[in-house]
């Protein structure tokens, strides 16, 4: 029989610098330290987002749209091999031309009384492959143009949106890196 080793989150302080590693599932609860992690928003060859729900029993914001993968790099991994490692997991795709968005990004949100409290650089880049997702990670998947996507966050679906997508969607249009969806 084979254990596997509970995964280690790196835990931070104020200036992002690593101080320690606690397993994931003594991190998120209602004091969740502050902790590394990363966004990504991965687009198909002809400019679409890929975005996620979340699977409906996961543990931090279940059930909720968000951005193509989220997670967290292990102790001395570096934030693209952890994107790769967690796109090929969750979605079963490969990860190609990540750049970094928002490098300095990091937010606090509480749902359910479980609280995010993260250093989370976000990256751009293209996926390639079909979606297949684990069931356990992602309860459904949709290839979306931008303005679609940020019509459904802002007008149309915005409490099903998780709270960091919103937001790092709103920086990545302010920072011109993807155009501006119309009307806005």
């Amino acid at each position: 029989m084979t254990v596997t080793a509970a995964e280690l989150i790196v835990l931070v302080d104020d200036d992002g610098t690593a101080i320690g590693t606690l397993p994931k599932p003594l991190v998120h609860h209602g004091e969740t330290p502050l902790h590394r992690a990363f966004s990504a928003y991965l687009f198909a060859d002809d400019g679409r987002l890929l975005v996620t729900r979340r699977a409906a029993d996961k543990q931090t914001f279940p059930g909720m749209w968000t951005n193509t993968v989220c997670g967290h790099p292990g102790p001395g991994e570096d934030d693209a091999d952890a994107i790769a490692r967690r796109a090929s997991f969750e979605l079963g795709v490969e990860v190609a031309d990540l750049r970094p968005a928002l490098p300095g990004y990091r937010y606090r949100a509480e749902f359910r009384g479980v609280v995010e409290n993260e250093v989370c650089p976000v990256y751009l880049g293209r996926f390639a492959g079909t979606p297949g997702p684990d069931p356990s990670e992602v309860g459904e998947w949709e290839l979306l143009e931008w303005a679609a996507f940020r019509r459904r966050q802002e007008d149309e679906e915005r409490d099903a949106w998780s709270p960091w997508c919103r937001e790092q969607a709103r920086l990545i249009e302010q920072a011109g890196l993807v155009p501006p969806s119309p009307g806005r």
